[in-house]
């Protein structure tokens, strides 16, 4: 993935912490990540995903074009879940080429690219791209914080999210 403003999107990073530092609720905390997490990680598109029981939901996007809002997934049949599931950021450079993908929820829109952020417990936030090839560095690191900086309205309890890797 190319180098876009990495000083912009640390200073985008540090504002929208300073909101969900703020955020009254889960509901807020949404809005802000969907509002924020697209530039951040320098992506064609973003998800705001909720887990609830055994199913992760997906409350929030911000695309090119339309993902999965309003769609349930098993937790352990998506990416998004296995993140939860793992506690640590899953990082895939090229969605055909990795079993963890149920191809046929992608194979319907741009994404080729995918990295996924828990947010503690409870929550994720996803960021894609849709050309295949490594994930960025530096996208890696800013969504790790904007992950943990969420983490206090989602998951106060939370132990630290694990480096992706």
């Amino acid at each position: 993935m190319p180098r876009r403003g990495f000083l912009n999107r640390r200073v985008r990073l540090t504002h929208a912490a300073g909101l969900l530092s703020a955020a009254a609720d889960v509901a807020d905390a949404v809005a802000i990540l969907r509002d924020h997490a697209r530039v951040i990680a320098a992506a064609d598109g973003i998800t705001i995903v909720r887990r609830e029981g055994d199913e992760v939901s997906y409350v929030a996007e911000d695309a090119m074009t339309p993902l999965w809002t309003g769609q349930r997934f098993p937790l352990t049949k998506c990416v998004s879940g296995l993140a939860l599931l793992a506690g640590e950021p899953i990082l895939i450079g090229d969605i055909r080429n990795d079993p963890r993908v149920p191809l046929n929820a992608y194979l319907s829109t741009f994404v080729l690219s995918v990295a996924m952020f828990p947010i503690g417990r409870t929550a994720a936030v996803g960021a894609y791209w849709k050309d295949a090839g490594p994930i960025d560095p530096e996208a890696v690191e800013l969504m790790a914080e904007l992950a943990e900086a969420a983490k206090q309205i989602f998951d106060p309890d939370a132990p630290p999210i694990l480096r992706a890797g």
